[in-house]
């Protein structure tokens, strides 16, 4: 064990004041403090006020100098320390250190830790059989648990916060005000005698007897589905290894293609089901303990994530979730509670209701879930993570902006919603909420976001939104009475790059995804840019092609292999592959030639739906980006060759003609080419396109900094290539780390551009 350090003789003394500005609430750092002052011998006392830490220390000048800096350097694990500073005080000659009640000034900044899986001490306590909280649901400390799902407003006290429901029992009480217990000021804590309580209801909610966690493990070990509560809502659970009882939780869910995350007790149960690196081993038992996208073994029921090579796995994040995958002893589906695009479920009787007929039983529990958070996704991208969803673990903590702006609100787009509350140099980029379609999401929506103006007192004074008139969050943002800015998709997703590495640009921004209303009234989505954060000019883009049935055309992407293939001139081939009646090609043909319901695009997206329909892999889209992901899954790493690709100029803008490419595809398809090889040297194909148009607008410009942002460079094998190809070409290229690539991420590049253009 390492030896306690030794008290420092303080000497003749002196105080400060000291203020410390970071992450510093939630993570257990006035107990720090107190430890700290208690090792070098310091007087005086520690409290939060408003979003800051605020001590009075008594010493020598030696001895606080070493406390500064041991404040700094030592803090806790879950802190994050901006700044410490301090100013000279006049020493009262206080002899013992103490915590002082916390002060809400209303004024400063804000900042609090996301919530935070179970640490490994709870989880020592928690299968210890002599512990008094063993097998308790709930247990915490302040280096976890529960933190902003349960907030209610600053400073984070427990009275503040869901947990005022649970009055302290004497030996919870105790160890809260024990200086020396690492439970000393955890605000969660509890413990079976005063805290939260969990029960086991059946689908028409009368209790069942027992033990909830043994009762509920029985029914997923017999093929049952399970509604429990976890921090920020509801999952649905089954076993993963029971191929029945996933195909009726699609059934029941209405969620026929889309993956489903897997949740394991540990690294060994993952090694058994996933091929994990070392950096996806520290990813997944990290404390954010997001859904890691990693190589599937083959292991689990083939419904779970059909046609993927990758799997989401998880480790648990509450001790509830560790003591049911260890009751349970296999892997278990761990989805979001909710129907199909409906926001996931936080209240019981919201559960009770909005889950009957896909819950077979509930396993709930009393603690108030303050504010709705799903499961956080990532995956290891060159040695280190990508978010790819931001929700649980990861939001509220701010990105640092490389600018000071005034407090803006980026109301984001549709897909994917999110919002983003920015002021000084921090933007707050919110939790995804989900498809901002409907009253109800965007109530979910509007409740998250007024969640956030009030614990981090945030008032924006401008609005950003989309450019899109009809989205949801472009009238939410003209109803608020704000001044608002609309700005363009597209700069939107390569301006969130360039805030989140700090860059001024000007740069070129590469946006590939679905779709985004351009500023010609087109459907953009294969877009070159030149970028600074408050302008954005078109240097070129794919070749356009009607969208035959508009939004038909997501959900039936064959109707894109046909307007690619008309435009091609390989019609009559590609008829053949993708083998639809006459009658529906015909009806398709008179909207690409009516112009009836078929805007013209230059979505990336379109295209990848195009050759994924081409190839007979995804004739029918059930979800968002479903034929891309078939596709990239399908292509053979392996393959060499490129098709054939045209640069020209129209309007002096580049376009990359996508007519060969096209029509190579269909060649080789028809010819027997296996899909997968056809796949590679597609993506092969849109990777060299990228670095021939990049290097186009780098001869015109001399820009060397490349952004990629759009959701197709959700695509690993894709941005991999492109990068690699950039980089040999000296190129410096950005991709997203901390904000999703795709619309998950666009609400922060909407306050940086709004931000730019008040500024003139």
């Amino acid at each position: 064990m390492k030896a306690a350090p030794e008290r420092i003789d303080t000497g003749r003394p002196a105080a400060r004041r000291v203020e410390v500005r970071g992450v510093v609430q939630g993570v257990g750092f006035r107990p720090f403090v107190w430890r700290l002052a208690d090792r070098f011998g310091v007087g005086g006392w520690v409290r939060n006020r408003s979003g800051v830490v605020e001590i009075l220390a008594e010493g020598t000048d030696e001895v606080l100098d070493g406390f500064c800096r041991a404040l700094q350097e030592e803090a806790p694990p879950l802190a994050h320390v901006d700044s410490v500073k301090w100013e000279p005080a006049e020493a009262a000659g206080l002899s013992g250190f103490v915590v002082d009640e916390s002060l809400d000034s209303g004024e400063g900044e804000r900042l609090i830790s996301p919530d935070v899986a179970t640490c490994r001490a709870c989880l020592a306590e928690l299968f210890d059989p002599r512990d008094r909280r063993y097998r308790y649901p709930f247990i915490n400390c302040t280096d976890c648990g529960p933190r902003f799902t349960i907030i209610e407003s600053l400073p984070y006290d427990r009275e503040r916060t869901s947990m005022r429901a649970f009055p302290l029992c004497a030996d919870c009480s105790r160890e809260y005000r024990d200086p020396a217990d690492r439970r000393f000021h955890a605000e969660p804590v509890a413990c079976p005698e005063c805290g939260p309580r969990l029960e086991l209801r059946t689908a028409k909610w009368k209790r069942v007897p027992g033990d909830p966690i043994a009762r509920a493990a029985e029914l997923l070990s017999n093929g049952k589905i399970v509604a429990l509560k976890g921090l920020g809502g509801f999952h649905l659970a089954c076993d993963a290894t029971d191929e029945a009882a996933v195909a009726e939780l699609r059934r029941r869910k209405v969620r026929p293609h889309k993956p489903l995350a897997v949740m394991v007790a540990d690294l060994d149960a993952a090694h058994e089901i996933v091929e994990i690196s070392a950096a996806e081993v520290a990813l997944l038992s990290s404390p954010k303990a997001p859904i890691v996208l990693a190589r599937d073994l083959g292991r689990l029921a083939p419904s779970v994530a059909p046609g993927h090579r990758r799997q989401g796995a998880m480790l648990p994040s509450t001790p509830l979730h560790h003591l049911l995958l260890r009751e349970v002893g296999r892997p278990l589906i761990m989805t979001s509670g909710n129907r199909t695009d409906e926001p996931i479920c936080i209240d019981n009787d919201e559960a009770r209701e909005r889950l009957a007929g896909i819950a077979d039983a509930f396993l709930i529990h009393d603690r108030d879930i303050v504010s709705r958070y799903d499961d956080s996704v990532s995956r290891i991208w060159h040695g280190a993570p990508v978010v790819l969803r931001r929700a649980r673990s990861f939001a509220p903590a701010p990105i640092e902006l490389p600018t000071e702006m005034a407090p803006t609100l980026g109301c984001g787009a549709e897909l994917h919603g999110s919002f983003c509350l920015a002021a000084g140099r921090r933007a707050f980029l919110s939790q995804h909420v989900g498809d901002l379609d409907t009253e109800e999401s965007m109530r979910a929506y509007e409740d998250a976001l007024e969640r956030y103006r009030s614990v981090f007192r945030l008032e924006p004074e401008v609005v950003a939104h989309d450019l899109h008139p009809d989205f949801l969050t472009t009238r939410f943002a003209e109803a608020t009475g704000l001044p608002h800015i609309a700005v363009q998709h597209h700069h939107a997703h390569v301006a969130a790059v360039m805030a989140e590495h700090r860059l001024e640009g000007p740069v070129i921004g590469v946006a590939f995804d679905g779709f985004g209303l351009g500023e010609d009234g087109t459907v953009w989505g294969g877009e070159f840019l030149v970028c600074e954060w408050g302008r954005a000019d078109r240097a070129g883009h794919l070749r356009t092609v009607p969208q035959p049935g508009g939004d038909a055309a997501v959900r039936h992407p064959w109707r894109m292999a046909i307007a690619h293939a008309q435009d091609a001139g390989c019609l009559d081939a590609a008829v053949a592959l993708i083998g639809d009646t006459a009658e529906d090609v015909e009806v398709v043909l008179g909207q690409i030639r009516s112009g009836l319901s078929s805007p013209l695009t230059s979505s990336a997206g379109r295209l990848f739906d195009a050759v994924s329909a081409l190839a007979g892999l995804c004739p029918e889209a059930t979800y968002e980006g479903h034929p891309a992901m078939l596709l990239e899954q399908a292509a053979e790493t392996g393959a060499t060759r490129e098709y054939p690709f045209e640069l020209s100029y129209e309007d002096a803008r580049l376009v990359v003609d996508t007519r060969p490419i096209v029509e190579a595809v269909v060649g080789d398809l028809k010819r027997g080419r296996p899909a997968g090889e056809v796949a590679g040297r597609f993506h092969r194909t849109i990777a060299a396109a990228t670095l021939a148009a990049c290097r186009a607008i780098r001869g015109g410009t001399r820009i060397a900094q490349v952004c990629l942002g759009g959701g197709v460079f959700q695509n690993d094998l894709l941005v991999s290539d492109v990068v690699a190809r950039l980089e040999s070409c000296d190129f410096e290229v950005f991709v997203p780390r901390e904000a999703p690539v795709g619309d998950g991420g666009i609400s922060l590049g909407q306050v940086l551009v709004a931000h730019a253009r008040m500024e003139g």
